[in-house]
């Protein structure tokens, strides 16, 4: 991929070298800091060079004229950019059409500090413009407009103000393997921001547990992006996840894909933790019509932010037979792998691109009990 802002905007960190060397870079990384557990055989999973990104945000300069942009490389002055090619094609796209038309419309541009894209693979879009200034009856005549002429979903932010003229959420459509599933995607709620990639995690996922059977225990579950296609696999999942807005998204994707055997609690992973060790009993489980006592769970999957597993959340390990990890930071994974493999063996291990251009790498670990 070529980008004329490579060297200046701080949104792409890794540029000077082709796509596939730096590919190859993270992945000789991740071997150097995993030496020590003897992986040999990592499965390894690209991404698309361009056009991959399905969410992004940019500051909105004024100027004569007004611009997206983005914080530089070096230090942090914002940059004027007219397009960014690592977001989706119809991020891409609508990029400046929008602006142009927003340019038009003093209501629509004065004060704009920031449009949010989140798109789908079903082409949808929404958008969310930021405002530092309150947003009255003229302004959503003007955004509706705006809606219209795009065929978008649009939502309204100031200080205290939310006002959503479509909808506040979009519809994803993930092919796994040789099934579709529907989800709803939620502004402000956490998203794969690679849906390509996403994919290939969840199928990866989903072919090494096929033979687990048994109940599934989910942490940090967020709105169900691979507890329900895992659903397939086990008997029973129970799903915890901290947020409330992404329990009640979670619980509408089950309903949409007619998915009838999971559970979903707002837990965090410690509280999940003393509940599973009978250190504390909560209102939330029982309100929810959840026994731990009578699952029976063979298997506990993790997705955990980049600060990795808490303490408590990587005890509970090892009372199940099969681990499923995957990790954001190979810093903290290699950090929670020194003790889970204490009792349990390394069996699977693969490496996902999520985010071209940048350090960071996606990984994913399946491990038996020893």
């Amino acid at each position: 991929m070529e980008c004329r802002y490579f060297g200046e905007c701080g949104s792409c960190k890794l540029f000077n070298i082709s796509y596939k060397d730096q590919f190859r870079l993270k992945i000789d990384r991740f071997k150097k800091l995993f030496k020590e557990f003897g992986v040999e055989n990592i499965e390894l999973f690209s991404s698309k060079e361009s056009h991959f990104r399905a969410r992004a945000e940019f500051r909105i300069f004024h100027d004569e004229k007004i611009f997206y942009a983005m914080h530089s490389l070096k230090d942090k002055r914002l940059i004027k950019i007219d397009d960014c090619k690592i977001v989706s094609r119809p991020i891409y796209n609508l990029m400046p059409k929008l602006l142009k038309e927003i340019e038009k419309s003093l209501i629509l541009n004065e004060k704009l500090f920031r449009v949010e894209f989140l798109t789908s693979q079903t082409n949808e879009i929404l958008v969310t413009l930021i405002y530092h200034k309150r947003l009255d009856e003229e302004w959503i005549k003007r955004a509706k407009e705006l809606q219209e002429l795009f065929s978008i979903f649009i939502i309204g932010r100031s200080r205290g103000q939310k006002e959503v003229l479509g909808r506040d959420f979009i519809i994803e459509e993930l092919k796994i393997f040789d099934r579709k599933y529907r989800l709803i995607q939620s502004e402000g709620g956490f998203t794969q921001p690679n849906p390509s990639v996403n994919q290939k995690m969840i199928e990866w996922a989903k072919e090494n547990s096929k033979e687990f059977r048994g109940d599934l225990l989910e942490l940090y579950c967020g709105s169900g992006n691979f507890t329900i296609p895992l659903s397939e696999n086990f008997n029973k999942i129970l799903a915890t996840e901290i947020s409330k807005n992404s329990i009640k998204v979670a619980l509408k994707n089950c309903k949409i894909n007619n998915i009838l055997n999971i559970k979903f609690v707002r837990l965090s992973s410690e509280e999940f933790a003393d509940a599973f060790n009978k250190k504390r009993v909560f209102k939330r489980l029982k309100d929810a019509n959840i026994n731990l006592d009578s699952y029976n769970f063979t298997t506990i999957f993790v997705d955990p932010p980049r600060a990795g597993l808490d303490e408590k959340s990587r005890e509970i390990l090892k009372n199940f037979e099969n681990i499923i990890y995957i990790s954001c930071n190979p810093q903290t994974l290699y950090r929670d792998l020194k003790e889970i493999t204490k009792s349990h063996k390394i069996e699977k291990f693969a490496l996902f691109d999520q985010f071209p251009y940048t350090h960071h790498l996606e990984s994913g670990v399946i491990l038996k009990k020893c």
